[in-house]
């Protein structure tokens, strides 16, 4: 798929019961490969993911859909299958609901931890701790990301700064948010610590204003009860899945994705 995909997306997006996210599909298709299936009577789109490659060893699959009309037919398995062959031999790992789970386990994912998707506003106060980053802070940026996540998601974070709303440094972290249909979402965080994260996400929140996402690992279970303490709860959980061996990185000071590769 190409940028003139962008409304049939929005539209199968829209049949599905999720959001256009606009933004998000631009952003994926710039950084990835969408593929598609065209709608065999002739209106738009039958089905889409779209791959995105993070250096040699990795890759993550997201917007798994498959429009209402055309269910249960095997599409998305077919263009998962061809997603898995473009991806060759790198681990590839996504967050799935419970409706995509089944398929995904045939395939041969494995679920190796659980995230949740939670919104609200903030209510807290400014950290002291953090600061506005530039553009001229993004070599170390890069090169902290790069050690935490063991994998070079440069292509992606390059563009952080035009993407979203606010960059934030801290004391060996920082912080990134970008606004999507009716929230601002919070991500990705890298952190040496979780009081270092809270302060990276409360400053972000307060920043932007209004509704704010997080989509948190739920093994950081400090984190996510100090979430839902300052207004930010009603988690919907989703599984994280991986194929073809364990995630590179360190997982410890991963604390919020760029975005959550929903299928």
């Amino acid at each position: 798929m190409t940028l003139d995909d962008l409304d049939d997306c929005g539209r199968l997006a829209t049949d599905r019961g999720w959001g256009t996210e606009r933004h998000k599909w631009r952003l994926l298709l710039e950084i990835g490969e969408g593929y598609g299936i065209d709608a065999p009577d002739g209106d738009g789109l039958a089905a889409t993911n779209v791959l995105a490659r993070y250096g040699d060893d990795h890759a993550v699959v997201s917007m798994v859909l498959t429009a209402t009309r055309y269910a249960r037919q095997g599409l998305a398995r077919k263009l998962m299958e061809h997603a898995l062959d473009q991806a060759g031999d790198r681990i590839v790992s996504l967050h799935a609901t419970e409706n995509g789970r089944p398929l995904y386990e045939r395939l041969g994912f494995e679920t190796v931890g659980r995230a949740a998707i939670v919104t609200g506003v903030f209510e807290g106060e400014p950290s002291g701790l953090t600061r506005p980053a530039s553009e001229s802070d993004l070599g170390a940026i890069l090169a902290l990301d790069a050690e935490v996540f063991g994998t070079d998601r440069s292509a992606l974070l390059r563009r952080m700064f035009g993407f979203g709303e606010l960059v934030l440094l801290a004391e060996g972290g920082y912080g990134h948010c970008w606004r999507n249909d009716t929230n601002v979402v919070i991500g990705p965080v890298v952190a040496q610590d979780e009081e270092t994260a809270r302060a990276l996400i409360g400053d972000l929140a307060l920043h932007v204003g209004g509704t704010v996402r997080l989509d948190p690992d739920l093994s950081k279970r400090g984190l996510v009860e100090w979430a839902a303490a300052h207004g930010i709860g009603g988690p919907w959980p989703v599984s994280l899945m991986v194929r073809g061996g364990a995630l590179p990185g360190d997982r410890a000071r991963q604390f919020l994705p760029f975005m959550q590769a929903l299928g």
